[in-house]
């Protein structure tokens, strides 16, 4: 949600609009290339020159060091880690109360891809996920993005396998 956060507020920048009326999927995992915003996919529907491609696909994947490097070391994202929570969790009860069509992304076990953890859209309800929904369709660029994200999510989470059985 922190990386979906980041994306929505790029992306309306660039477009200048309002962050809340922007959504970007954002898929992979949680550090640099392994972070994959479907900008394909934004809504509102829109296009993007290769140019902003590159520029949003880098600040998005590097916002959370964007702001370590703005606070020279002594501190990180904490509000924006505050508010992703936070509409994570507004969401989390809109779906408890039973509310329906609630998608959100987030890092679960999942068979999108051949990994065994994939940050994914997912369909929230009563029961939690509901539903692991499929990346829906890739351009080339996101395709390409894809395979190098997983490859480096492959590391990630054999580490995180590892240190969880000791």
């Amino acid at each position: 949600m922190l990386d979906v956060v980041r994306a929505n507020t790029f992306v309306a920048e660039v477009l200048g609009i309002d962050p809340r009326d922007v959504d970007v999927p954002v898929v992979g995992g949680h550090a640099g290339v392994t972070i994959l915003p479907l900008l394909s996919q934004v809504k509102p529907p829109c296009s993007f020159t290769p140019k902003e491609i590159e520029y949003l696909t880098d600040r998005i994947q590097n916002g959370g060091t964007e702001v370590v490097e703005a606070k020279a070391g002594a501190g990180s994202a904490t509000l924006s880690m505050a508010y992703a929570a936070a509409k994570f969790a507004d969401a989390s009860l809109r779906a408890l109360r039973g509310d329906a069509g609630i998608i959100e992304c987030a890092y679960v076990d999942s068979q999108v891809t051949e990994l065994p953890f994939f940050a994914s859209k997912v369909r929230l309800g009563r029961g939690g996920v509901e539903e692991i929904l499929p990346l829906g369709p890739l351009n080339d660029y996101e395709r390409e993005s894809l395979e190098k994200a997983k490859k480096e999510l492959a590391t990630s989470v054999e580490k995180g396998v590892s240190f969880i059985r000791k």
